[in-house]
């Protein structure tokens, strides 16, 4: 059964300015249930990360200054959000949902957490609208628990994810690949362990056999025995934030190449839904839905 960790507050406690790129978060299910893909019952509400899982991944000092919220007005600004207590249970909640998704790929193959992607936060810093790294807390946690030994970190979300590079810099068990818009946010990045750096204005076929050329070997070169997808909309000619050119149609071939390869090497997948700010939101929530549609039409 699909698995997805989906919980109201991913949303509500947002300041109003920033709540219609989030709306997605509510409409994404509703949308899955109301074209007959899901039912309440593939829902799942996750609780609060355990801080231990946390301090894997960020330091002790940052992550105290989240808690108490005492971040610098630059750190703050860093960020992008006026910090609160409810945000920072958001992101909790976030990473919680990630962990228990991989629980659940684990035993069925794939599973999903509506929001996450938070791919800009570093081991000290929070960046872009992303306090907490959920898919990074997730590594480590199965890495902690011996679930797993070799992970692919596949981050096809248009920014570069900066915070997962530096986050596992230094990790053997860890494979960061980030497929970005080069000229694009962050400014300054990191280094993943393979960056593909795009051009403006990248279409669909150069897209697709660049991912064709290169998903593959990376199967075949890392062994992966869990992989985590940031599958990130933002990629399509309609985003306002995005720079590359993708229509709606090469967004499902791609999120088709990365499910297809997970199942063909009987590897895990989690997936993380990343960014997405076209104009129009039924555009952000029908690629989206996509995503889940291929996966839900591979594995079940």
């Amino acid at each position: 059964m699909l698995k997805i960790a989906y919980h109201h507050k991913y949303i509500h406690p947002l300041p109003s300015g920033h709540r219609f790129p989030m709306l997605k978060y509510e409409l994404i299910p509703l949308q899955l249930k109301h074209q007959g893909v899901i039912t309440d019952e593939n829902l799942f509400a996750p609780g609060l990360c355990e801080e231990q899982w946390i301090l894997l991944t960020h330091d002790k000092e940052y992550w105290d200054k989240l808690k108490n919220q005492t971040l610098s007005y630059q750190e703050e600004r860093r960020t992008g959000f006026p910090l609160s207590a409810s945000l920072v249970e958001r992101e909790i909640l976030i990473a919680q949902g990630t962990i228990e998704a991989t629980e659940f790929a684990l035993k069925h193959g794939v599973a999903f957490n509506v929001a996450g992607g938070t791919h800009h936060a570093g081991s000290n810093w929070g960046e872009g609208f992303c306090l907490l790294n959920d898919q990074a807390i997730a590594s480590n946690y199965l890495l902690n628990n011996k679930l797993a030994t070799s992970i692919l970190i596949v981050d096809l979300d248009v920014h570069q994810g900066n915070g997962t590079a530096e986050i596992f810099k230094d990790n053997p068990h860890v494979f960061t690949l980030s497929a970005h818009a080069e000229k694009n946010f962050p400014f300054r990045k990191e280094q993943s362990d393979l960056d593909l750096a795009l051009p403006v204005g990248m279409k669909d076929d150069a897209y697709l056999n660049l991912l064709h050329r290169t998903l593959p070997g990376m199967f075949a070169q890392i062994k992966p025995d869990f992989v985590f997808y940031l599958s990130g909309v933002d990629v399509l000619a309609t985003d306002k934030l995005g720079k590359l050119a993708l229509s709606l149609d090469a967004c499902q071939q791609r999120d088709q190449l990365v499910f297809e390869l997970c199942h063909r090497h009987k590897v895990p997948v989690q997936v993380s839904m990343g960014g997405g700010y076209s104009e129009d939101i039924k555009i952000i929530v029908d690629a989206h839905c996509n995503t889940f549609k291929t996966a839900n039409e591979i594995y079940f």
